[in-house]
């Protein structure tokens, strides 16, 4: 399903990978197993959206994030990845609520699209969330969400938001010692089924239309900010 997500239905919006491997290994190594495989996953998901980013949005987006990573680093010994989760879920389902009442609302052409300048605080935002517990998605898609885009420069605009973000990741990832031998085994064991997983929500974001996508985008954001809010909590 996180390979689906990827490749078809939004990049990061497997934010709820990190709390399932959890429930076996400890969120940190879990966030460590998961990069390299998010890295090879995001190589895939580039070459099938290439070229149909926006990159206007990127400009804003890749700087913040960058803050937002720093920030990660630093107080990475400090934050308990449960406490992201908790606040990037309630966030994440509070968003989600809002725009299927809104959808009840009977004000005609729906929510308005989100300033531009709203893109800083949330490449921030999803820069250290992501940093932290791979949980960029939330943060990130809601911005996404409430910009003028259809279905397909949406998912290939997060596709390089979630590539960059990834590859920058690791070098700070390697100088605090997560990218161990044994982490690293168990990233390659794991690695196979990525592309598998992509392709296989590009077949699907090909075959649906844009109202099923954001449907079915905003219904994962849900399921997603609770499982994270159950984790956190």
């Amino acid at each position: 399903m996180f390979g689906i997500a990827k490749g078809g239905f939004g990049g990061g919006l497997g934010t709820a990978a990190v709390p399932l491997m959890a429930l076996v290994v400890s969120p940190v190594q879990a966030a460590a197993i998961l990069l390299p495989i998010l890295c090879l996953m995001d190589l895939v998901t580039l070459w099938a959206y290439r070229g149909r980013w926006d990159l206007s949005e990127l400009k804003v987006l890749m700087p913040a994030s960058l803050l937002g990573i720093a920030l990660g680093t630093y107080l990475f010994d400090a934050l308990s990845a449960d406490t992201i989760r908790l606040c990037v879920g309630v966030v994440a389902v509070a968003f989600a609520l809002h725009y299927w009442v809104s959808r009840l609302s009977p004000r005609k052409g729906g929510l308005p699209p989100f300033p531009r300048v709203l893109a800083v605080p949330a490449g921030a935002v999803s820069g250290f969330t992501s940093f932290i517990a791979h949980a960029g998605g939330p943060p990130v898609n809601m911005y996404m969400l409430r910009r003028p885009l259809d279905r397909t420069r949406f998912v290939a605009t997060t596709a390089v938001f979630f590539t960059l973000v990834n590859y920058t990741k690791l070098i700070p990832y390697a100088w605090l010692g997560q990218l161990s031998a044994a982490n690293l085994a168990t990233s390659a064991a794991l690695a196979i089924f990525a592309p598998i997983g992509v392709y296989l929500g590009v077949w699907l974001h090909r075959r649906v239309s844009d109202r099923v996508f954001f449907i079915f985008v905003y219904a994962f954001l849900f399921i997603v900010g609770i499982r994270l809010i159950i984790g956190g909590l």
